[in-house]
């Protein structure tokens, strides 16, 4: 009998062995990196390295109906009190006692869709901040709250992924995917959408926003027919500031024309 080729028709075993190798260093490219410590990929921007001088470059306060402050930005760039390096501290003196929207900090860059990642630490319970996508929509940042209001959640919007918290004095990470919301003849046609992966876990995917919550301190658009009237145009990402210890690191955006009605990755 002659012996049968490794597969019949027949590839041969270095040729199989090629293949699954170019196989396996394609997804390997493709695979996105979440959770604590992803690295900025090609082609994305670092919004906050650590330095003071990435903060004053980089980013400006938002000078909104209930603005306090004035420039230099007054938030701390702060030894990682967990980590090597520097971290910067969101607890501006102006927003003691809760008044967000007084120091409030914003890139002055726009952005429209985008894959972001963010990595923050409340020092104590109770901490509260908020990372506000497109200046508009807020993925909140508070310890303690496990509500429609609660940590990880778009507020008023989906039940808080609160299981993935990892609580007060670590670090914790969200990756997040937005696609802004679309318009035709000036009237939103499509809502924004939000994937969140909350501490490399999955919390959820293609979230529609149905508005902007908060009333006018909170945000841009917040005050257009009660959070409603969502504008079509792009806006830098804000942090905010609520007179609380919470602390941020290794900010990365990156770009991305997101045709498709889908923030899924």
């Amino acid at each position: 009998m002659k012996t049968q080729s490794f597969i019949s028709g027949g590839l041969k075993p270095v040729m199989l062995l090629a293949i699954i190798t170019s196989i396996l260093i394609t997804n390997a490219c493709n695979r996105v990196e979440v959770g604590i410590g992803a690295k900025a990929p090609a082609g994305a921007e670092m919004l906050f390295d650590g330095s003071r001088e990435m903060l004053d470059d980089i980013w400006t306060y938002w000078e909104g109906p209930r603005f306090l402050s004035e420039l230099p930005i007054k938030w701390e760039v702060v030894d990682d009190p967990v980590d090597q390096g520097t971290v910067m501290n969101s607890n501006d003196p102006s927003a003691t006692g809760g008044l967000y929207g007084t120091a409030d900090i914003v890139t002055k860059k726009a952005y429209r869709d985008f894959r972001l990642h963010v990595e923050f630490l409340i020092e104590s319970e109770g901490g509260n901040s908020g990372v506000y996508l497109q200046n508009r929509y807020e993925i909140q940042v508070l310890d303690g709250d496990s509500s429609m209001h609660g940590m990880g959640a778009v507020i008023n919007e989906i039940e808080s992924p609160y299981y993935a918290y990892r609580g007060v004095g670590k670090w914790n990470s969200y990756d997040i995917q937005f696609r802004a919301a679309r318009f035709k003849n000036g009237k939103r046609s499509e809502k924004a959408l939000v994937t969140l992966y909350f501490n490399g876990v999955k919390a959820y995917s293609n979230i529609g926003i149905n508005q902007v919550w908060g009333g006018p301190n909170s945000s841009i658009d917040g005050g257009n027919d009660d959070g409603k009237g969502i504008t079509d145009t792009p806006e830098g990402l804000k942090l905010q500031a609520e007179g609380h210890p919470v602390l941020y690191r290794n900010i990365w955006i990156k770009e991305v024309n997101l045709v498709e009605a889908t923030t899924d990755f």
